[in-house]
């Protein structure tokens, strides 16, 4: 099947690399970043239809996702999919069902992190792990604990692939929310393990 054509400067998901911004992303790099935060989505996804079973949002912006992951290029599907699935998440009925319903939105949105250098980006990155992590922390019994694991599962799920592109990007926006405070903590530990895999090429600032 022939590629489908881009404008130059825009990423497509046939393997070709982008030619502008501050650095290239593959179409097996965005891929990485699509598996690892549908991963991270995938976890809590029962949270969120266990009370909201007719609502078939997240779901479908976890689905569209693997589509990419799969090999299709990113589409309308993919655009739709994560603003519905953000729309749900405003009508989940707890904070645990509304921070897994934006898990999945996220995901469903990864696949478009672009290669500029803004700490921004570094959100389509981590922010799907770190809504998982919240709703683990107001789901759980032990919600600290629970958040804790689910943040060290996300670390252990982190491919090589993964890592090397978290690695071109400044550290992530700094804020108070508890989501922004998950990041900074996952964007602390997954270097560490980026030095594990040799893959640190500079200091990050």
């Amino acid at each position: 099947m022939t590629a489908p054509s881009s404008r130059p400067g825009t990423q497509t998901l046939s393997g070709r690399q982008t030619t502008r911004g501050d650095f290239t992303l593959s179409a097996e790099e965005l891929r990485a970043v699509t598996v690892f935060a549908v991963a991270a989505a995938l976890e809590v996804l029962p949270i969120f239809e266990d009370v909201c079973p007719e609502d078939m949002r997240p779901r479908q912006a976890i689905e569209a996702a693997q589509l990419v992951i799969d090999g299709a290029p990113r589409s309308r599907i993919q655009r739709l999919a994560a603003p519905a699935e953000h729309r749900a998440a405003k009508l989940a009925p707890s904070p645990a069902a509304r921070h897994a319903a934006m898990a999945a939105g996220d995901a469903g949105a990864s696949m478009y992190l672009h290669p500029l250098a803004p700490a921004s980006q570094v959100a389509h990155i981590l922010r799907a792990p770190a809504h998982t992590a919240c709703a683990w922390e107001h789901a759980a019994v032990h919600g600290s604990e629970a958040s804790q694991a689910s943040l060290a599962r996300a670390v252990e799920r982190a491919t090589p692939g993964l890592l090397a592109v978290l690695m071109r990007y400044p550290r992530a926006s700094q804020g108070t929310s508890r989501i922004s405070e998950y990041m900074a903590l996952l964007d602390d530990a997954l270097p560490e393990a980026a030095m594990g895999e040799n893959l640190r090429s500079g200091v990050r600032s």
